[in-house]
């Protein structure tokens, strides 16, 4: 029984932090944009389709399509966000809602044109298969990626948002967009390059996430509540909160599904209520 838990704790932590991966994405646009992106688990699939792509196709090395599935992503984030997204910066969030969840359909049937309908495999390196046996526990290799991988990206995030210039910049235009520009911050670019930011590394948690997750068309609207959970349950705009969010929902998640099947889908839900009436702004300190 042991082993059990601490099975279910491990895989609920490398579950959760994909989920993180993807979902400070969302947390940057929405908490330091004021944009609602629920478009945001399409660019997740154009980075997995992009891993998929250059594994099977190229013959590029699993590890080393991560930097270009995340550079895909984040390039196209920012020519979306140039020639669509920054229009509706100021409309009503209704408005953002509603276009951004129609680019997620728009997103879809290029997918299911371009790939088709079937689920998208690619091959793990030796390295990553089978287990590690520590204390007559076994944990999976790829898992233990995942959360290393999730460790190094939220340290660089927060080093960057807290001990660089461009981290302050983007503070500065967070507070007051009209005081920044007039102390000579191009906002726009700053915005853009959050945007890129943030998309890039929902393309690589939808690359990391294709073993995990899985793959298709309709992979941005299967987990489209899933990537909100965090960033609402975690508040907007931070990244201790969303983390914490993140690995608390992915826990539950797996142990509801592996204790009690039968309504397991719905725990995760449940930990969102309980989490919102306690921290009615987020575990983070800020509304979402």
């Amino acid at each position: 029984m042991a082993g059990n838990i601490v099975g279910i704790l491990f895989d609920g932590l490398a579950y959760g932090s994909l989920l993180f991966l993807v979902g400070v994405g969302l947390s940057i646009t929405m908490g330091l944009m004021n944009f609602i992106n629920l478009a945001h688990g399409s660019f997740a699939m154009i980075g997995g389709y992009a891993s998929v792509y250059l594994a099977n196709r190229a013959g590029i090395p699993f590890l080393a399509t991560l930097p270009l599935a995340f550079v895909a992503a984040g390039l196209c984030g920012i020519i979306a966000e140039r020639l669509l997204f920054q229009r509706l910066y100021k409309a009503p969030h209704l408005d953002q809602m509603l276009f951004t969840v129609g680019f997620v359909f728009s997103s879809i049937a290029a997918a299911h044109y371009f790939f088709g309908a079937s689920q998208q495999f690619v091959a793990m390196p030796d390295m990553l298969q089978g287990q590690v046996r520590f204390m007559g526990v076994d944990f999976g290799k790829y898992r233990l990626l995942l959360i290393a991988f999730v460790a190094a990206v939220t340290l660089a995030l927060h080093l960057m948002l807290s001990k660089t210039r461009f981290g302050a910049e983007i503070r500065a235009a967070v507070d007051n967009q009209d005081a920044a520009a007039g102390l000579g911050i191009n906002v726009n670019l700053v915005f853009a390059l959050c945007f890129a930011l943030g998309t890039g590394l929902a393309g690589l948690g939808g690359a990391l996430g294709v073993e995990v997750l899985g793959l298709d068309p309709t992979f941005p609207l299967k987990y489209m509540v899933y990537f909100l959970l965090v960033v609402v349950v975690g508040g907007a705009g931070s990244i201790k909160g969303p983390l914490i969010a993140a690995l608390l929902l992915g826990v539950f998640d797996v142990a509801g599904k592996y204790f009690v099947p039968e309504i397991g889908a719905f725990i995760i839900y449940v930990m969102m209520i309980v989490l919102l009436i306690a921290f009615p702004s987020g575990l983070g300190g800020k509304r979402a």
